[in-house]
């Protein structure tokens, strides 16, 4: 997060931790709001990454899970990248904006993802480019989320997955109740003031939970190489194309699909204690080795956390699951209905 970000939001009462958005001061008070109300929230987990020129089309249709060349403009996608392992090395909210594609990935992740893509373009026509210092994500849910855009002068698309491109920036809904917003920083807190006369500002621990509630993963540092994408329910957010060609790990993540030997799943799940993405679930009665690990997890308005998780699914049917260690905190389980 930036400095003059982060000092603009401590007007607000806002305070930070290991670079992110910690809370307003109250987080029950934040997680009530978003049940309920309208709220907005800096998305500072995420990062922003553009991909520039004249073969980016082709560059990430052969790099990435989804159907890029059947992106059109005016319309966002969820995708990965996977290594020839076919694990996810990254996830990607990806939209167009004019020629060019930007994706919205794990902050954590940028840098790495960045040069590493710049590696592979070698004689194409494309520059990846990181955008996370020249602009701003926002997140607002609930049932003023468009007048609050509206006031700010923005336009919110009518459909999930549609978006709205502006001059350096976008808006895109996600489903009925959350769209996001992107600026650049230039205007952002302005935006941010017209947006807070409507909407509540919410942390962006409030958005994670969300996102667990909305059963989306997001692949971070602590989660990367950890999941083939249908683990993570990617195939049903149509995160991953089969009708298109070779991409690293596309024969994996077929093999996968067709020969239906995906045994563990995604799960939603609940613990009474601190969680963090990359946490091992263990069952009771097999200490030996993990059969799960936690993707995302947020603070619950009951107290304890919600979370996902990928989970072995013959030991979701046993129960009696514990978090880090076989006798560690229970783990209350629910499926993700996609």
């Amino acid at each position: 997060m930036n400095s003059n970000w982060q000092e603009f939001l401590g007007t607000s009462g806002a305070r930070t931790g290991s670079g992110m958005l910690a809370d307003f001061g109250d987080i029950p008070a934040e997680l009530a709001a978003a049940r309920d109300a309208t709220i907005v929230s800096p998305l500072t987990h995420l990062g922003l990454i553009e991909c520039a020129g004249d073969d980016a089309k082709a560059f990430l249709h052969n790099q990435l899970t989804s159907d890029i060349n059947h992106l059109a403009p005016g319309f966002a996608q969820h995708s990965a990248w996977c290594t020839a392992k076919g694990r996810m090395l990254a996830s990607f909210l990806l939209y167009r904006n004019g020629a060019d594609y930007r994706a919205l990935l794990s902050c954590d992740l940028v840098s790495t993802i960045q040069k590493r893509l710049q590696m592979f373009v070698l004689r194409s026509k494309v520059k990846v480019l990181d955008l996370s210092g020249t602009h701003l994500v926002f997140g607002l849910s609930g049932p003023q989320a468009e007048a609050a855009l509206q006031s700010a002068g923005f336009s919110a698309p009518a459909s999930a997955l549609q978006t709205a491109v502006f001059a350096d920036g976008a808006v895109i809904r996600l489903d009925g109740a959350r769209l996001i917003l992107v600026v650049a920083n230039d205007v952002a807190m302005t935006t941010w003031k017209k947006i807070t006369s409507i909407a509540l500002p919410a942390s962006t621990p409030v958005w994670q939970w969300l996102d667990v509630q909305a059963g989306v993963p997001l692949i971070t540092e602590a989660t990367k190489e950890a999941f083939v994408p249908q683990m993570a329910n990617f195939d049903k957010i149509d995160a991953v194309s089969f009708h298109k060609g070779c991409y690293p790990g596309q024969e994996v993540v077929a093999r996968t699909q067709y020969l239906g030997k995906v045994k563990r799943h995604l799960y939603r799940i609940h613990v009474n204690g601190m969680v963090a993405p990359g946490t091992a679930i263990h069952a009771s009665g097999s200490p030996e080795q993990p059969c799960g690990t936690v993707s995302n997890a947020a603070p619950a308005p009951g107290g304890g956390c919600d979370a996902l998780a990928v989970i072995q699914e013959s030991f979701v049917e046993t129960g009696a699951l514990h978090l880090d260690m076989p006798d560690g905190l229970i783990v209350a389980i629910e499926p993700v209905v996609s």
